[in-house]
């Protein structure tokens, strides 16, 4: 097992190497910055929706208020506004 992973090291060029694990690298974190995807908002919002409906707490709801703003802006399937009362 160690000896092919020495040829294919002896085969490769270093420079090579490092730009794959960089290029590598440089996806991985372009992917985990654009985790904030709608779906998964969408998804913590519902949650809030369905806590605050059993609580009914003026202050949460309005911090679901300016969540739903910002996702209804940044967002193509809009939440339906709350009313908070």
């Amino acid at each position: 097992m160690f000896q092919i992973w020495k040829l294919i090291l002896l085969k490769s060029n270093l420079r090579n190497i490092l730009l794959i694990i960089f290029g590598i690298f440089v996806f991985v974190v372009i992917l985990f910055t654009y985790d904030t995807s709608c779906g998964v908002e969408h998804f913590m919002i519902l949650n809030e929706i369905n806590l605050n409906e059993k609580s009914f707490d003026p202050e949460f709801c309005e911090s679901i208020l300016e969540k739903i703003n910002t996702f209804n802006n940044q967002c193509s399937p809009t939440i339906e506004i709350l009313d908070c009362g």
